[in-house]
């Protein structure tokens, strides 16, 4: 018996004839982006170096688009970022030791957040090789090891003839369910030698599907069309599985009320009269998702932010869809369904049975009513302005990218996304130095839309080199820097913690000059103004710098109260 996988195209007699004779010229490092090219890349993202430039000068002979930041870690958050908006395995060209291990921190916040990114680095020569101490510039005794627990599958080149086959391996890994960064790496010299390995025409790297087993999904599915007080809890599993519509379908099914994760921000609509919106960080909508007797978690492992803090205690009966087997009941007994979001859905909405509930959206309202009455009772205006105003300002089809501010930590429960896959943070790491450089990745990949990034003084101090980096290449991104003098929301953490705050308080640049610096156009604004002026900025083509001086305050939490 013949399968269809057991056919093998038979070449052409021209296909034959360019494998037998391959243009003269070409090293290793040209094997890597044909690859790439044949696997439908036409971006990546990098910084040069010594060991790494065989990949480097194949660029030039390439007709992939090159955009080089000027520190690995922002490289990687730009890929990051590419990798989020496009659904694509995000190359991240890298060269050996420091520039590789200065890229750590954003394949951490990649592999947090499921974002495909395919980082491909340079290696010591060969012969250096196999942990002895040859003294090679930026020699490790097995730098593999640095990022094996980081990211999702490591692939080691040592020939050139393995490099096409290991990158495609690597590619199916990053966008196999749960996505993810990968790592390859390659030694000096296989890059630079010339290389007579035909040229590389075709990739077959699709992803594995992750469907659910069925027994499973029937169960669930019994469970909540029997449910007296279904509710849901959707996470950044949905978005990236672009399961949105499924989701809201189901929950319209059984009138069951949804609450996104920080990272599901978009997943469900914020006005829905089912959406309880992203509160998860209250009390109120804690309580609630204790009390529904079938609570169905899709694309969510229930950690820090999506738990409360790990003050949730569910009491009825957990159903938890989570691609990731790390997470699938990690953190609480469930019903546990090992698979993407979107088949897993698809399963329960060819099975379930339609709920009626009246009473389903007069008890979201009433939780709202209750997180707006206690945000309310906190004076804090200044900040519910702020953040109303970004909204205002930023076009409901453009991407926003915060970073580790106290602005972000409201938009994690407060923002309106306006749709999945438009609000992206840096909360699954926590790194500081994510929204600028991730927004000009996002940029890149779709430049016919401005995008913003948010930062405080103290996330924006790493990523100013970025500057450069926008104006070299035009992005259109408009970067507002929330300004309070230091780390903003550790001073609040120390001074509520201690009684004071140490090491928080930072000397910083004026940043409207220090933008102008680069030719990027900056402004000063202030909390009466800023919704004009981020408009303004957000309207003019190219990058641009908004600086509001503000000192914010976080609404109160409700763990510590438990």
């Amino acid at each position: 018996m013949t399968h269809d996988h057991d056919l093998v195209l038979r070449p052409t007699q021209a296909q034959i004839d360019a494998a037998l004779n391959p243009p003269a010229g070409r090293n290793g490092g040209d094997l890597v982006v044909e690859t790439l090219a044949a696997l439908g890349t036409t971006t990546v993202f990098g910084l040069p170096g010594q060991h790494a430039l065989g990949m480097f000068d194949a660029l030039r002979r390439s007709d992939l688009r090159y955009i080089g930041l000027r520190v690995e870690n922002n490289a990687g958050f730009a890929a990051d970022a590419y990798g989020r908006i496009t659904g694509e395995a995000a190359p991240l060209l890298l060269s050996t030791g420091p520039g590789a291990l200065t890229s750590l921190a954003a394949l951490q916040e990649a592999a947090a957040a499921s974002a495909p990114v395919l980082a491909i680095s340079s290696q010591i020569p060969t012969a250096g090789l196999g942990g002895g101490r040859h003294g090679y510039l930026h020699e490790l005794p097995d730098q593999a090891a640095s990022f094996r627990g980081v990211v999702k599958s490591v692939h080691t080149v040592r020939t050139q003839s393995q490099i096409p086959s290991a990158i495609e391996a690597a590619w199916k890994s990053a966008l196999t369910a749960p996505h993810g960064p990968v790592w390859v790496e390659i030694p000096q010299d296989v890059l630079l030698a010339e290389t007579s390995v035909p040229v590389v025409t075709g990739g077959d790297a699709f992803p594995e599907e992750l469907p659910p087993r069925p027994e499973l999904t029937a169960v669930a599915a019994h469970l909540l069309s029997h449910a007296e007080r279904p509710a849901i809890i959707a996470g950044g599993g949905v978005v990236r599985a672009d399961a949105s519509g499924k989701l809201r379908q189901l929950a319209e099914t059984l009138q069951a009320p949804v609450v996104a994760t920080p990272g599901g921000k978009g997943a469900f609509p914020w006005t829905h009269p089912l959406s309880l919106q992203s509160w998860i960080e209250d009390r109120h909508t804690t309580d609630f998702l204790e009390d529904a007797d079938v609570l169905l978690v899709v694309g969510s492992g229930l950690g820090e932010l999506s738990s409360n803090y790990h003050t949730f205690k569910p009491r009825g009966r957990v159903i938890q869809i989570e691609a990731d087997l790390g997470k699938l009941e990690s953190n609480h007994p469930a019903l546990g369904i090992h698979a993407d979001a979107r088949l897993a859905l698809q399963a329960l909405l060819e099975t379930v049975t339609e709920r009626t509930d009246p009473t389903a959206s007069e008890r979201v309202r009433a939780v709202l009513a209750k997180v707006a009455d206690r945000i309310a009772a906190q004076e804090l205006t200044l900040e519910q302005d702020v953040l109303a105003s970004v909204r205002k300002a930023l076009p409901a089809d453009s991407p926003s990218f915060w970073d580790m501010t106290i602005l972000a930590y409201w938009a994690w429960s407060a923002f309106d996304a306006k749709g999945p896959n438009h609000m992206h943070t840096a909360q699954g790491a926590g790194g500081l130095g994510y929204g600028f450089p991730a927004a000009l990745g996002a940029a890149a990949a779709d430049p016919t839309l401005p995008v913003l990034a948010v930062s405080g003084d103290g996330g924006a101090l790493y990523s100013i080199a970025e500057l450069a980096t926008a104006r070299q290449y035009d992005l259109p991104v408009t970067w507002l820097i929330v300004d309070d003098g230091g780390y903003g929301i550790l001073r609040e953490y120390m001074t509520d913690a201690f009684g004071e705050a140490t090491a928080t308080e930072l000397t910083r640049p004026d940043y409207v000059a220090l933008a102008e610096s680069f030719g990027v156009p900056g402004v000063r604004t202030t909390p009466e103004t800023l919704e004009a002026d981020l408009t303004k900025a957000l309207q003019t083509p190219g990058p641009s710098v908004v600086v509001l001086p503000a000192v914010l305050r976080m609404f109160a939490p409700t763990h510590l109260a438990t």
